[in-house]
């Protein structure tokens, strides 16, 4: 299985979970983790340090004190604010800082951030050198291929982003205007490859271990980034890494697995969040394993199920409901 540095830390696995607002919290990233991937990343934090008392910002700057590798990803334009932004995270205990240059959502970019700064390659520069220069720590960055079909920039950003001192560059395979629209383009990333020294990751529309080897055979990336794909499967990052390592798939979880890492998952959600705010984000979290269940005899009632589900309005009835659902037979039992 091939392994790479970013820094002093070594990631041991080319399954990495990309970081999502709204998706992506510790509850999430420590599930992923400990079913295979070799590193996640936080959801995105503003680099307005003046915001972080807000009650999402104080979650989404929560880090894993289980001894894992706290990746925060700060998103901004402005290089002071960004580097401060640094400073103050490594002094929270993040071990990298990764900066968004990729999110394509227009609220942040009307903010002249995220994937907007595509468009300015000297403010890029600016950022870069300014973040790298305010932490010891490793900084990386994620970017899209360019602003727009005809703006794709992404080798360009590349060689700012290495010569800038940025250790690890994951590219998502769209530009701005494409959004989540429309499959995704590798041959970007490969040119990229060509263009860089340091660690690269391939991300958008891996979706399956198959996948995952064509593009990382196609591009000559270090490693996939999945996102929504995990949103709801967080065994992809078992599936594929085992893939990768041996070349044979692993079964599918088995309706036992789905119901008892849901379950623990929906009890993460309501130690980090409380029972109010917990309930509330479990119910997003239970569609998307609705929707991604590779049960049959589940998938048949799952809309239903999911609507009943979230008018439930207490912890202990929010569990029984999944256990209820997810009837396992014996024979299933027996066999996990």
């Amino acid at each position: 299985m091939a392994m790479f540095q970013i820094g002093q830390h070594t990631i041991d696995s080319q399954v990495i979970l990309a970081p999502m607002a709204g998706v992506t919290d510790l509850p999430f990233r420590r599930l992923c983790k400990q079913l295979g991937a070799g590193m996640v990343v936080s959801e995105m934090v503003t680099s307005d340090t003046r915001l972080w008392n807000s009650r999402k910002s104080s979650y989404r700057l929560q880090k894993d004190t289980d001894n894992s590798l706290n990746v925060v990803q700060i998103a901004g334009g402005d290089p002071q604010m960004m580097a401060e932004a640094a400073r103050a995270n490594a002094a929270n205990g993040a071990h990298i800082i990764d900066i968004n240059m990729g999110c394509p959502a227009k609220k942040v970019c009307n903010k002249a951030a995220g994937s907007a700064l595509l468009k300015d390659e000297q403010l890029v520069r600016e950022i870069l050198q300014a973040t790298v220069a305010a932490v010891d720590l490793p900084v990386t960055l994620k970017i899209r291929t360019g602003w727009d079909q005809q703006s794709r920039n992404g080798e360009t950003i590349a060689r700012i982003a290495e010569d800038a001192g940025i250790q690890a560059l994951a590219v998502h395979g769209r530009t701005r205007a494409c959004g989540y629209k429309g499959e995704a383009e590798y041959e970007t990333i490969a040119r990229i490859r060509q263009t860089i020294d340091i660690p690269l990751f391939a991300n958008g529309d891996i979706n399956s271990p198959l996948k995952a080897q064509q593009v990382l055979e196609y591009t000559g990336a270090d490693a996939v980034m999945l996102g929504r794909t995990a949103q709801g499967n967080p065994w992809i990052f078992r599936e594929i890494s085992h893939y990768l390592k041996t070349g044979k798939m692993l079964p599918s979880p088995t309706a036992v697995e789905v119901r008892d890492t849901l379950l623990e998952h929906l009890s993460a959600l309501y130690r980090f969040y409380g029972d109010y705010a917990g309930i509330r984000i479990a119910r997003k979290h239970v569609g998307w394993y609705l929707k991604n269940s590779q049960h049959t005899e589940q998938q048949s009632n799952s809309e239903r199920f999911r609507k009943e589900f979230n008018q439930i309005e207490e912890t202990e009835l929010q569990q029984d409901a999944i256990r209820s659902f997810f009837i396992v037979p014996s024979k299933a039992d027996a066999a996990a």
